[in-house]
């Protein structure tokens, strides 16, 4: 394609967030902290409805900055390469760093909540299958005990799956067409939200539930997306939504978007099922208020400070952030026998407590003996590839090092 005309976006000063953002550390770990909550207020029996009991409920909506999170770390390349008229990433090594990234770990939970947890029947050869292959979602009666949270990782993972070929669709909005993308992100977003309807007129096997799948989520990935070429255009193109994105201003913004899921319009908290109408209202305002929680921490100037969420311990809890979300329930299943607690019947603030302190020390332990050596090989295995193109041990130790820390912020 010609660059004719598009030499302002390819020169022009990015918004920034361009590399390792910390603050966005910190913040996965409030989403990781925030989902574990919902739960073990819910097997406390806290979870109901009246006022506080609605508001245990909706934590839940901490997946929404989850996928917030994913859609901008993981779009940003495609935009920065759009708004300079450049090269995207390779989708061979972004498919193979988001397998090392997801499933080593993944597999090692879900065989012990499998073979470990007690439950009245043993789990099917389908529940094994699904749960292993992260297909759950589509698996009948196969979200089972300690691992009823990986409807999410199912949706995450078939986003990874499709990024590139929404990438693919925009490949000619670039360049000068590049100030298109956020509309037809947005347009993208507000449509998919017909899926509440759309995905009950079909006639899908008892067991299997629409609302956990992809297209029901878009608008909180889409969030995620939009910010991420929000930093990649010119600083000049965006700036008057850049003064407003303060935490003085969206944070507060994000508190009544959130009240507002409270509310029945945003559906029950309880496992009933919400009207389609009631679905629609909670994703819409679910990818506003991922959007509001992470727009003042990307489209900040480069450098501001973000001193408690960039701190060292809550950095460190980013880190462990995948592994507290993925292992919290298998320790929550187990707090209750362990410590003769009897579930839904109170003690929200002890077994929170527990839950968090022995979640967070697996956390590390996967991280370190399963997450870290699995990032590390793939970097070894990434620096033998440029290596054998550029014939290069310099290029060996440098693509380790470049590979580890991309990964280490996404």
């Amino acid at each position: 394609m010609s660059t004719a005309g598009t030499s302002d976006f390819a020169t022009a000063k990015t918004a920034g967030a361009a590399g390792f953002v910390p603050a966005l550390e910190g913040m996965r770990a409030v989403a990781a902290v925030a989902v574990m909550l919902t739960h073990t207020a819910f097997q406390t029996g806290q979870v109901g409805h009246s006022v506080m009991g609605r508001v245990w409920g909706r934590f839940d909506m901490a997946v929404a900055l989850f996928f917030g999170l994913s859609g901008f770390l993981l779009w940003r390349a495609h935009a920065r390469a759009a708004w300079s008229d450049g090269a995207g990433p390779a989708t061979g090594r972004y498919y193979r760093s988001r397998l090392v990234r997801i499933m080593p770990a993944y597999l090692v939970v879900a065989v012990v909540a499998l073979a470990l947890l007690p439950r009245a029947d043993p789990p099917s050869g389908s529940t094994w299958f699904a749960n292993l292959t992260l297909t759950q979602v589509f698996v009948p009666y196969s979200l089972t005990d300690g691992l009823t949270q990986m409807w999410s990782l199912s949706v995450e993972m078939l986003f990874y799956l499709v990024l590139p070929l929404a990438a693919l669709a925009l490949v000619r909005v670039r360049g000068a067409r590049a100030p298109w993308r956020v509309p037809v992100l947005l347009a993208v977003a507000a449509a998919s939200l017909s899926w509440a309807w759309v995905g009950a007129a079909l006639a899908l096997p008892p067991g299997v539930n629409h609302h956990n799948w992809l297209p029901s989520y878009v608008p909180w990935f889409v969030a995620g997306m939009v910010l991420a070429e929000m930093v990649c255009a010119p600083v000049s193109r965006y700036a008057g939504a850049r003064r407003l994105a303060r935490r003085r201003i969206c944070w507060p913004a994000a508190l009544v978007v959130f009240g507002v899921i409270c509310t029945p319009l945003g559906g029950p908290v309880t496992l009933d099922t919400p009207e389609s109408w009631q679905f629609a209202v909670r994703m819409g305002l679910g990818g506003v208020l991922a959007l509001l929680l992470l727009a003042p921490l990307v489209l900040a100037p480069v450098g501001a400070p973000s001193r408690w969420l960039a701190s060292g311990p809550m950095l460190a809890l980013g880190r462990w952030s995948y592994g507290i979300f993925i292992w919290h329930l298998v320790v929550l299943t187990a707090i209750f026998p362990l410590f003769a607690i009897m579930p839904f019947h109170g003690n929200m603030v002890a077994v929170t407590l527990l839950t968090l302190v022995f979640s967070i020390a697996v956390a590390a332990l996967s991280y370190a003996w399963v997450e870290e050596p699995a990032r590390r090989w793939l970097a070894r295995h990434e620096a033998r590839r440029s290596a054998a193109t550029v014939g290069s041990q310099g290029a060996v130790d440098g693509a380790v090092g470049s590979a580890v820390e991309t990964e280490a912020g996404v």
